[in-house]
């Protein structure tokens, strides 16, 4: 496997000119543009001694809500990849067209408390291209290490949407109707993914602006995935163990403004939670934290 390291995080600016060009009709064929689609790049991308920014934790854990403190949240070092992520996702190499790929499922585990003052040594890849009754689906695979030993993993699925092939087997991920009720409700403000987008970077047009998500497809904005993810473990603080597994799937888009119900049930050493649409109770995300 190739292996392109960088010594600061790349630009985010470029990549994201370049996400766009595979979209342009006439435009994303063209070769050093065009996509391969056959299988998932051998290539891993490395950052090592990636330090926290004390100013960008904050207002991480001011927009999502965690307590202010210096042990970083699971979904924190998703930020500290995020421009990795971009980097490999708009490498020619990589099968599926940026813009077109939709985050369905997100797994992090967490080896040991992650601290704020730690350096951390981090590294992305692809793996798993395979089919999807709606298109194809692939893994990022997220790796930190902290004196060589792994301390945080991250497994990031993406669809992208296609020719829809009803052979193929679906496999829902945490499906069934056993999720807890959403007994506790959150008002989501229409800025919230502008304000996420902010502090993370993720500046997908999807949750900017209803007039940037209708061109996409959406009638308006939608929250990020990873800020769902992450008000999720704020309302199990006090309730996670030092090391676990949080698995989430993200079923339904969760338009801003909105109101969303959130509930959890523990069982066995196993949480449960779900997020619910408010008007009828369709779940928008379910998870599970498994302690670890």
């Amino acid at each position: 496997m190739t292996t392109k390291a960088y010594g600061s995080a790349p630009s985010m600016l470029p990549p994201y000119l370049r996400a766009a060009l595979p979209a342009l009709p006439g435009i994303g064929s063209l070769p050093g543009i065009r996509h391969r689609s056959d299988t998932a790049p051998d290539l891993a991308l490395t950052r090592n001694g990636v330090r926290v920014d004390p100013a960008q934790l904050r207002r991480f854990e001011r927009v999502c809500g965690f307590a202010v403190g210096d042990v970083l949240p699971a979904t924190y070092l998703h930020l500290s990849v995020f421009s990795l992520h971009l980097a490999l996702m708009t490498d020619t190499a990589f099968p599926l067209a940026p813009m077109g790929s939709v985050h369905v499922a997100n797994s992090i585990t967490v080896h040991r408390r992650l601290g704020a003052g730690e350096a951390y040594d981090m590294r992305v890849s692809a793996s798993d291209l395979r089919p999807h009754p709606k298109g194809r689906q692939i893994d990022l695979r997220s790796t930190a290490q902290v004196a060589g030993r792994t301390v945080w993993e991250e497994t990031t699925t993406l669809l992208a949407r296609g020719r829809s092939d009803p052979a193929v087997p679906d496999t829902p991920r945490l499906a069934g109707d056993d999720a807890p009720p959403g007994t506790t409700q959150w008002r989501l403000a229409a800025d919230l993914g502008r304000r996420y987008a902010a502090v993370s970077g993720d500046r997908n047009p999807i949750h900017l602006y209803a007039a940037t998500a209708k061109a996409f497809g959406f009638p308006r904005q939608i929250a990020h995935g990873m800020w769902t993810a992450s008000r999720c473990l704020v309302a199990l603080q006090g309730r996670l163990p030092d090391a676990y597994t949080v698995d989430v799937a993200f079923k339904k888009p969760i338009p801003l403004p909105s109101t969303v119900g959130f509930g959890s049930r523990l069982g066995d050493g196993v949480i449960d939670l779900v997020v619910r649409r408010a008007k009828d109770g369709a779940p928008h995300v379910m998870g599970r934290v498994t302690p670890g």
